[in-house]
């Protein structure tokens, strides 16, 4: 069996454009605790699974692998990407939702029929964009933010503009890239206006800890495998306005939460029963540090439809081997989760 690993960033998705070292350092992170993962999984020994990736040339190649192709600016990465798929059995995808990335990739491998180790097309288009996401869990009763289009935005009375403070962000963005908080309504509104009217989306700011999910899902069920604290820092340019800055997580750092966070788990699987495989939720928890939570106090702010950083500390926090638990779920009609699953607090830095 073969199954065909793509860790966009690593593996060529900017072969032809500069190379930002904090995408690099964690695009490396997760290419190389997911290939460890499945080479050490009871799936591949059992299925004598051969590991494909593919790697850009001014980073190290994958280990442990059958075959790692080097990518140069003289090739075509996406013809090599689409030739792999078709080489392979399976396809592990760990791409961005931006610019369609994820999805352009989705198709190729649905279109060749392969098995698809992630989530489906229509919940990776939907989850893509931040402002039908913040429509779909409202419609499903899910606490989330109010999130606005521009043109929306500015049809709101003056007062409600200035009694709030805002966050702006791309609406199929990850991370924290491009975002900004701003306190004055006038300094947003100039903001967006440099380019992103139609880009990006408008929420509240509201108060809280940054945390995310780690879960499981597939046909509309969840499993929760560990409630992560966000190190997201609001740096402030000005008393008026600032952005955000990502550091890394920490796994279980947020276990207190742990059964109003699977029940957010459920709630969100339910909503959007598409999504398959591992699946990342970020949450902002309305709550005094060292108070338990209930759901009413989560706000789920993005669906990821993919592995986000966190799983790099995922066989640690678990001790179980994180590969193995989604590929059973994938080709294991009776899944189920081990009861023995450690919650240990793990910190991943970037």
């Amino acid at each position: 069996m073969k199954i065909f690993v793509c860790e966009y960033i690593s593996a060529g998705g900017l072969y032809r454009e500069p190379l930002p070292a904090s995408l690099a350092q964690e695009g490396l992170l997760m290419r190389d605790a997911l290939l460890r993962d499945i080479a050490e999984s009871d799936f591949a020994r059992q299925h004598h699974c051969e590991i494909i990736s593919s790697y850009d040339v001014r980073l190290p190649p994958p280990s442990p692998v059958s075959r790692a192709i080097a990518i140069t600016q003289q090739d075509d990465v996406w013809k090599i990407w689409h030739d792999c798929i078709t080489d392979c059995d399976a396809v592990w995808l760990v791409a961005p939702e931006t610019d369609g990335v994820l999805a352009r990739l989705t198709e190729i491998v649905t279109g060749q029929n392969k098995m698809r180790l992630g989530c489906d097309l229509a919940s990776i288009h939907l989850t893509s964009s931040k402002f039908q996401t913040c429509k779909a869990l409202q419609t499903a009763g899910i606490p989330t933010l109010p999130t606005y289009q521009f043109s929306a935005w500015q049809a709101l009375d003056s007062a409600q503009k200035q009694v709030n403070s805002w966050v702006a962000k791309p609406d199929d963005g990850v991370g924290c890239t491009d975002s900004g908080y701003f306190a004055n309504a006038a300094q947003l509104s100039a903001w967006m206006q440099q380019g992103r009217t139609q880009t990006h989306i408008i929420q509240r700011y509201q108060p809280g800890i940054a945390a995310s999910l780690s879960l499981l899902c597939k046909q509309g069920r969840a499993w929760l495998l560990s409630c992560n604290l966000q190190k997201i820092e609001l740096q402030k340019d000005t008393p008026m306005a600032g952005q955000f800055v990502y550091s890394g997580s920490v796994l279980n750092g947020m276990a207190a939460h742990w059964a109003a966070f699977a029940q957010i788990a459920q709630q969100v699987a339910t909503a959007f029963p598409g999504l398959c495989g591992y699946v990342g939720v970020d949450v902002l928890v309305d709550v005094l540090e060292g108070e338990p939570a209930s759901p009413n106090q989560i706000y789920v702010l993005e669906i990821n439809p993919r592995l986000t950083t966190s799983y790099v500390g995922l066989r640690a926090a678990m001790d179980y081997n994180p590969a193995n638990l989604i590929l059973d779920l994938f080709y294991n009609a009776h899944f189920q989760l081990p009861t023995n699953l450690a919650r240990n607090v793990v910190e991943i830095s970037i």
